[in-house]
C-alpha cells in the first residue's frame, strides 16, 4: 500500500474531519479513497460512456398521475435489456417510489434514466453509477443449466 502526504488549509481540513465524522468514517484514509475511487470513476465513465456500468435509478412520482404507472412500465419494457429488477413502494396516498437496478453501458444507462424522470409526474429522481469491469460469457463446472453468463466486478 502507497502512503501519502497531503496538505491542505485548516479550514477545508476542519470541514474533511467534521464530514468523517458525520459519516462515520474511521479515519481520514478511508474517506479520502471513497473521494479519489468516486472521482476517479466518475472520469472513467467520462472518458469510455460505452465502458460496462451497474446502477441504482430511484424516483418519486405520483401515482394519480394520468397513464404514468402505464409509461413507466413501457419505458423499463422498452429498455429490459437494462433492467434488472425493480422494487415499488408506496409512500402515502398519492406517491409512489421506485427504485430500478440497471446494468449496461454507462451512456444508454443514464438516457434511461434521463427518460425516466422526465416523464410528466415524476418528482425526484437521482441515479448513481457504477463503473465496471465485465468478464465475457463463460459456464461453470457446477452449472446445471448450460447458459453462458457474466460477470461483473465494480474497478478498484
Amino acid at each position: 500500500m502507497a502512503r501519502l502526504t497531503v496538505s491542505i488549509d485548516d479550514h477545508l481540513a476542519e470541514a474533511f474531519d467534521a464530514w468523517i465524522a458525520q459519516r462515520g468514517y474511521a479515519n481520514r484514509s478511508e474517506a479520502f479513497r471513497d473521494f479519489v475511487r468516486a472521482e476517479m470513476d466518475r472520469n472513467r465513465l467520462a472518458a469510455q460512456p460505452e465502458g460496462p456500468c451497474v446502477a441504482c435509478l430511484s424516483y418519486v412520482y405520483n401515482h394519480h398521475e394520468r397513464d404514468l404507472g402505464e409509461r413507466l412500465t413501457r419505458l423499463q419494457h422498452a429498455h429490459h435489456d437494462l433492467t434488472v429488477s425493480t422494487m415499488h413502494a408506496h409512500l402515502d396516498h398519492e406517491h409512489c417510489i421506485e427504485t430500478v437496478l440497471l446494468r449496461g453501458p454507462a451512456s444508454q444507462v443514464q438516457q434511461f434514466a434521463d427518460a425516466m424522470c422526465a416523464e410528466k409526474g415524476v418528482l425526484h429522481g437521482k441515479l448513481n453509477l457504477i463503473g465496471v469491469q465485465e468478464h465475457g460469457p463463460h459456464h461453470h463446472d457446477d452449472d446445471t443449466h448450460g447458459t453462458p453468463h457474466r460477470h461483473v466486478k465494480p474497478v478498484a
